[in-house]
């Protein structure tokens, strides 16, 4: 049995983690609550849009922003929704991609599944309407996959090792479910290479620095050099008169 928000179901049951929302799925809510209005208030549903435009664009490249406020601007609902949803299911996509990335990241991924399900979450109703065969099992893939990332435990107390394999499967079956069910031609998720991007905890940790393997980077240190060695030699012909 899966325990939300870290309270425990049984003594070693998997929590999610940080119960903290995925703000896309929050907007994706909050946007349809304002469609819903009658008449739909399709500025108000912008204005919760821009927040995480620049975020889309970073992680999903422009089109999927772009073409969400072409479908606002045309006052065409349906088209805003449903391009909602296939932003959710690219988010969830990009999450379970980066856990694959780096597999053997516990606590990361902890937080990643957990972001993982809660955009699942926002879409569970839409599916459970259509199919409610298929959002149960999905629920369950979801289970799966955050039981497979294993247990590093506590002083060698309830430790579990990860399943790589598993995931996987859970993750093929989610994907390839998701992307049936709201119309995908492509998962591809956006052009930002393992470990970019605000918010992916690898490059929140990187130890900021000069990359020295960039040429250019060595340009100002010949001149520094330059500048000693003429101040050394004039100093010496100084000298010597």
């Amino acid at each position: 049995m899966l325990a939300i928000g870290g309270l425990p179901a049984t003594a070693n049951a998997y929590s999610y983690g940080d119960p903290n929302e995925e703000q896309v799925a929050e907007v994706y809510k909050k946007m349809v609550a304002e469609l819903n209005e009658s008449p739909p208030d399709f500025a108000g549903a912008q204005a919760i849009f821009e927040s995480i435009k620049n975020e889309l664009d970073m992680h999903m490249g422009t089109e999927p922003a772009a073409t969400v406020l072409q479908h606002l601007k045309d006052k065409n609902k349906d088209s805003v929704i449903s391009d909602m949803q296939k932003v959710l299911v690219l988010n969830i996509a990009r999450r379970l991609d980066n856990i694959e990335k780096d597999f053997q990241n516990y606590q990361q991924n902890k937080l990643l599944i957990a972001k993982a399900k809660a955009t699942f979450n926002a879409l569970s109703p839409v599916i459970k309407q259509k199919d409610p065969s298929l959002e149960s099992t999905l629920v369950q893939e979801f289970d799966k996959a955050l039981q497979a990332l294993g247990n590093p435990g506590l002083f060698g107390v309830g430790v579990k090792e990860p399943e790589p394999a598993v995931f996987k499967a859970s993750k093929a079956k989610i994907l390839k479910s998701l992307q049936d069910q709201f119309g995908l031609k492509s998962l591809e998720t956006g052009h930002f290479t393992e470990g970019d991007g605000p918010g992916n905890e690898q490059n929140r940790n990187k130890q900021v620095g000069t990359d020295f393997s960039d040429a250019r980077n060595w340009i100002p240190i010949g001149i520094i050099v330059l500048v000693l060695l003429g101040i050394v030699l004039f100093t010496r012909r100084k000298f010597r008169k």
